[in-house]
């Protein structure tokens, strides 16, 4: 496991299902080499977190709107909250999901 990945594991709360189920899609989308059920739901998901980068993020909402009908747009001023950390995109998604279990 690298450093980065390393950084991300659980500190917090434990992974509620929704949340695990998040971690594995990110996880298997962009080959990340850590276990989605170790990562840290209130850790961020950039830089120091989790280690995502644009291209990443960009990955990942072609995924997220595969999976869960959601849409993110690049403009949207709001981003850096949603995607702060694996528990606030999940929050997202759930409010505002139009597939999926």
């Amino acid at each position: 496991m690298n450093q980065v990945a390393t950084k991300m594991l659980r500190e917090s709360a434990p992974l509620t299902a929704a949340e695990l189920e998040l971690a594995e899609l990110i996880v298997t989308t962009l080959n990340l080499e850590v276990n989605a059920a170790e990562i840290d739901p209130d850790a961020s998901l950039y830089g120091d977190g989790l280690g995502l980068d644009s291209i990443d993020i960009l990955e990942l909402a072609l995924a997220l709107s595969k999976h869960y009908g959601i849409q993110l747009r690049s403009d949207d001023e709001n981003n850096r909250r949603i995607l702060g950390s694996l528990r606030s995109l999940n929050q997202h998604i759930q409010q505002h999901r139009t597939r999926g279990s």
